[in-house]
């Protein structure tokens, strides 16, 4: 347990910087401090420790036995009689508590936690200030729309705010405001602009209109969207939701019924890959025996059998996503690292055959 601790730690490190670092520059670019920064990393977290648990479990098995064949204690245990059998199970039994601390993330951690990063990024979305305003620049948000704001205020106020639109064919209108402020609504920003000037010029007769006003909303929903976040995803509902999923929450997400139980089955097939990625890892180290050179052939067989065995995952992640109703797929990988685990303990456990003794015929000396 405590290597797997170690190994976990590293392997959710370089992970999650590796994620980290894209969803600062992309963050950071949009204008977002460094909290956000931070809580959206935190929030995938959940998610790359769920991956890396049976990777984490398997370079822990694989250490503790090389370790214990590099001191004599393995030659020591198998010499004394307790055979490989013997020898997987508190492996298994290692196994199994990993299996348990996935469950508890698949099921209620990493749903939890993708809920909140939905819910935050549909909050950024509509942050017009961080994503496309800043001072002292022209910025087009979208096709036809030029904004130019001279400061921003430690209030959220825009200052001499300038906008261009001529997205309609034909108009073109300019609106200037001493001041202005960024309202959410459900259907969007609005954009409220105080003490301006809009000067709209229609191009068939080339006429100008100009508006004074004290105040004057302007529809942003149209550049940002309407928000997003009402809609929830599969991936973001627990796992006792999707067992017996009513039509309101098929409707909500847009999922289909197969959809709902391959996602179910997902989570409960994930889990197993921690007991069997360590068993393997077991039954590969206990077919070879004592050598001072270690155990680096067993090593390389099991990386090997543990990157097939995540092939297989790979293969039956994209099968389902195509056809929802090969759900069972899923648990088609666990069941062969179990098959292969258990023949190369089968194997393992197998008596040695000796040489068969030479007897000296009669009259004639041993030799």
């Amino acid at each position: 347990m405590a290597l797997f601790g170690f190994f976990a730690l590293v392997l959710v490190s370089v992970y999650w910087i590796n994620r980290a670092v894209l969803l600062f520059d992309k963050l950071i670019s949009d204008g977002q401090t460094a909290w956000v920064v931070l809580e959206f990393t935190a929030l995938t977290l959940p998610n790359a420790i769920r991956l890396v648990l049976p990777v984490a479990a398997f370079a822990a098995t694989l250490y503790a036995l090389n370790r214990l064949a590099g001191e004599s204690e393995l030659v020591v245990m198998q010499s004394a009689g307790a055979s490989p059998w013997r020898l997987a199970r508190p492996v298994a039994v290692f196994g199994l508590i990993v299996a348990a601390l996935m469950l508890v993330l698949v099921h209620v951690l990493v749903p939890a936690a993708k809920a909140r990063l939905a819910e935050r990024q549909a909050q950024v979305s509509q942050d017009i200030s961080a994503k496309f305003l800043t001072e002292g620049t022209f910025e087009s948000p979208a096709e036809g729309l030029t904004l130019y704001i001279r400061k921003i205020s430690d209030l959220g106020e825009l200052l001499d705010l300038f906008l261009y639109d001529a997205r309609t064919p034909g108009l073109q209108t300019i609106y200037t405001a001493e001041k202005a402020l960024i309202v959410p609504s459900a259907a969007g920003p609005k954009l409220v602009m105080f003490d301006g000037v809009a000067q709209t010029l229609r191009q068939s007769d080339e006429s100008l209109a100009q508006t004074r006003f004290s105040d004057f909303t302007y529809d942003l929903g149209m550049v940002i969207g309407p928000d997003k976040a009402a809609q929830p995803a599969l991936e973001a509902l627990p796992s006792w939701q999707l067992v017996a999923p009513d039509p309101a929450l098929l409707a909500a997400t847009g999922a289909r019924p197969e959809d709902v139980a391959r996602e179910l089955h997902d989570r409960l097939a994930q889990p197993l890959m921690a007991p069997v990625a360590a068993l393997l890892a077991a039954a590969a180290m206990f077919l070879g025996g004592f050598s001072r050179f270690g155990l680096w052939r067993q090593m390389a067989g099991a990386v090997v059998g543990l990157i097939a065995l995540q092939t297989l995952v790979n293969l039956a992640t994209s099968a389902t996503r195509t056809a929802p109703g090969l759900w069972g797929l899923y648990y088609l990988p666990p069941l062969i690292g179990l098959v292969a685990s258990t023949i190369l303990l089968g194997w393992a456990a197998r008596p040695h055959r000796r040489s068969p003794s030479v007897h000296p015929a009669p009259g004639e000396a041993a030799p």
